[in-house]
């Protein structure tokens, strides 16, 4: 009982995967990265434009399965510099209220399109 997930709002996927997949009452959103859905275009500027890039992406998707950010329970970030992990931190915090989601967060050596951050999340209604 698998259902894609999809939306123009945004970035199309860029491989071999959807943008998120739900089952039953669960949705397992892909990583965003912080493209603009319209141009396609990897967002100028550091961490924290990024950040906002990324988490409205991820809003996005979890709109078009009628959620939002309270349904998430739980999130992987992906960062190249974890020294701007406070950076990141500071605008995700924005976007999710307690009680706040599990989280890891994980520096890794690149990202696709010379991203600085991705996050995927996964939610449940």
């Amino acid at each position: 009982m698998r259902k894609v997930i999809a939306t123009s709002e945004a970035p199309a996927a860029v491989g071999p995967y959807s943008q998120a997949i739900a089952v039953r009452d669960t949705l397992y959103c892909a990583g965003q990265i912080p493209l603009d859905p319209v141009t396609g275009d990897l967002v100028q500027g550091g961490v924290t434009e990024q950040t906002i890039r990324v988490l409205e992406n991820v809003g996005a998707v979890l709109r078009a399965n009628n959620m939002n950010f309270d349904k998430v329970v739980k999130a992987t970030v992906f960062m190249v510099d974890l020294g701007k992990f406070a950076e990141m931190n500071a605008v995700y915090q924005r976007y999710f209220l307690p009680p706040f989601p599990a989280r890891s967060t994980i520096e890794v050596s690149a990202l696709p399109r010379g991203a600085q951050v991705e996050i995927e999340v996964i939610a449940v209604a």
